[in-house]
């Protein structure tokens, strides 16, 4: 590997669906540096947020492969990797399951590097996870906000995903 990083994020949506953010902190362990980033869609879920944010932040990396830590405070999204849930639906060609383009671009990254995941609870005064919550937050308020493509376009069909 060549190196290890720490990865925090936190997904938000105002309304469920409604305008949505994500907020990511990054930190290479041994190194100074620490970057932190996020962005706003107008309409999203926050489930599309919280792995967003994960796809995002693994996509970011320029090394490959690198080590990762990634610490959320999702079930959803840490569940369905650590469960091995993902890889199953993947098999199923994903039949039924809500935000499978997220899920599919997900696994293309995740098979570049050595990805664990660190469940965090919200809200609880962790540093990082604060940060990304009040980055997520305010990317949903900003405007102009960018489009979740997918969702809205895929939103009011019956079967969307």
């Amino acid at each position: 590997m060549s190196g290890r990083i720490k990865i925090y994020t936190d997904g938000s949506s105002r309304g469920n669906p409604g305008p949505g953010g994500y907020g990511i902190i990054m930190e290479w362990e041994g190194k100074d540096y620490v970057k932190e980033f996020s962005e706003g869609f107008r309409l999203t879920t926050n489930n599309r947020m919280e792995l967003l944010a994960v796809i995002i932040a693994l996509e970011t990396l320029k090394t490959q492969p690198m080590e990762v830590m990634v610490f959320s405070d999702s079930k959803y999204v840490i569940d369905a990797v650590q469960k091995k849930w993902v890889f199953n639906w993947e098999k199923k060609a994903f039949k039924n399951k809500k935000n499978s383009d997220l899920w599919k671009r997900y696994l293309i990254i995740h098979r570049k590097h050595n990805v664990s995941f660190q469940w965090i609870k919200g809200h609880n005064a962790h540093s990082q996870n604060e940060r990304c919550d009040h980055l997520a937050e305010k990317a949903a308020k900003h405007s102009p906000i960018n489009v979740d493509a997918f969702y809205e376009q895929n939103q009011n069909k019956s079967d969307p995903f």
